[in-house]
């Protein structure tokens, strides 16, 4: 193995120029690629993070997935009912102190009571259609960052304020109010209310800054119509990706629908799922094409050491010795090529990170997400030696399949 690596050595190292060619050919598609990865994969878990951290992980609902099995069939076997609305009347959760407290029984989380409700907000003539939700702050800060979004204010003035509401960065600016100011919040059966502006949040959404304000419980209720209902059960999870899991859980403990933030945002997570197909596959035509220069190379000398190899066949040496020295050769352009690369791939990055660009989900200048992993390092560098080692592979495999005496014939 010593003499074919030292072989393989004089070759690499008498091309030198050709022999740098390959080495950037390699380092290019493996820098790349990984800043590819890093960048898409950090804007991706920002965006699911700004996502999750702005709602529930799961929401309970005061409605059921399928129709309630009515008396006459539980009564009469026989008997099947069909076209039955199941958009009835929604009186709320039944009993919700008694069903979080058993949620907290095992849930590796919190929950909290919400009430869920529609209105408008009028100031200055504007009319605003917007969401309501009603929250208890104390229980809030468990399961949501909401106080932690609170730009102006905190949750605790909502309980000071005569009728506080909290309102979104955004809301605030179309409507021109600030803290301190007096909208008028108008229910779907006509209720009027007038709410002082008690705080400004920004969630980092912009739909939701523009469309979501909070209330306490009492207001929101009031606004509904319904004194005394609690419609939602919020949790938050110590770990977000099981929320699936337990939603499922939850909803066969409680009857009632559970949606988990995977389920709610089902269509974006698909769109994620095939961006990242489209990006994998650039990311391998990437590394593919960079292989083509060490194709190159290695073709060309193979085709120049036609007489040595002949040579080295006449003294007995195998076929599979001889190719073993041309695909050591992109091994050693592959190897040294892959450490440049990992190098440039970091200083892309870097150099990336340092990018900023108008985010139009939250309206703010933010800087470019970059995920660093080192199993994006080893995973491009890994391809990137196979697709070195496959391109080798074929001009060496041609070039000693030919009998010697043909070449030495061919040469003089």
């Amino acid at each position: 193995m010593k003499l074919l690596f030292n072989i393989a050595w004089t070759h690499v190292s008498t091309r030198v120029r050709q022999t740098l060619v390959g080495m950037a050919g390699v380092s290019m598609g493996v820098g790349f690629t990984i800043m590819m990865a890093g960048l898409m994969q950090g804007s991706q878990i920002d965006f699911l993070r700004q996502l999750v951290d702005t709602m529930p992980h799961i929401t309970i609902e005061d409605e059921r997935r399928a129709v309630p099995t009515q008396p006459a069939e539980q009564e009469y076997g026989a008997v099947q009912m069909s076209d039955i609305a199941n958009v009835g009347k929604r009186p709320g959760i039944k009993y919700p102190e008694s069903v979080m407290g058993s949620l907290r029984s095992w849930i590796p989380g919190d929950v909290a009571p919400s009430v869920k409700t529609t209105a408008i907000i009028d100031h200055g003539g504007a009319r605003i259609g917007i969401t309501l939700t009603g929250i208890d702050p104390r229980r809030e800060i468990h399961v949501s960052k909401l106080a932690s979004q609170m730009r102006e204010g905190k949750l605790d003035d909502l309980s000071r304020a005569p009728n506080g509401v909290l309102l979104g960065e955004a809301l605030a600016e179309k409507l021109g109010v600030k803290t301190g100011s007096t909208v008028l919040l108008i229910g779907g059966q006509g209720t009027r209310l007038n709410s002082t502006v008690a705080g400004l949040f920004r969630s980092g959404l912009k739909r939701v800054d523009e469309s979501q304000i909070y209330s306490l419980i009492g207001p929101a209720q009031v606004m509904m119509g319904q004194s005394g209902v609690i419609n939602q059960l919020r949790l938050r999870l110590s770990d977000p990706m099981v929320a699936q899991k337990v939603a499922s859980q939850v909803e066969a403990q409680t009857g009632y629908k559970s949606v988990s933030w995977q389920e709610a945002n089902a269509d974006l997570l698909s769109t994620f799922t095939v961006r990242d197909f489209i990006v994998l596959t650039v990311m391998g035509a990437m590394l593919l094409t960079s292989s083509f220069a060490t194709y190159n190379i290695i073709s060309t000398i193979t085709h120049e050491k036609r007489q040595d190899i002949a040579i080295m066949k006449s003294l007995g040496m195998r076929e599979y010795a001889v190719r073993r020295i041309f695909i050591i050769e992109s091994i050693i352009i592959g190897v040294v090529g892959i450490l440049f690369g990992w190098v440039l791939g970091y200083l892309l990055c870097y150099g990336w990170s340092k990018i900023t660009i108008f985010n139009p989900l939250t309206g703010t200048t933010v800087p470019l997400q970059i995920y660093y992993s080192l199993m994006h390092y080893v995973v491009a560098g890994g391809i990137s030696l196979l697709c070195c080692a496959g391109a080798a592979y074929f001009p060496a495999r041609k070039a000693t399949r030919v009998h010697p005496v043909e070449i030495i014939r061919g040469a003089s």
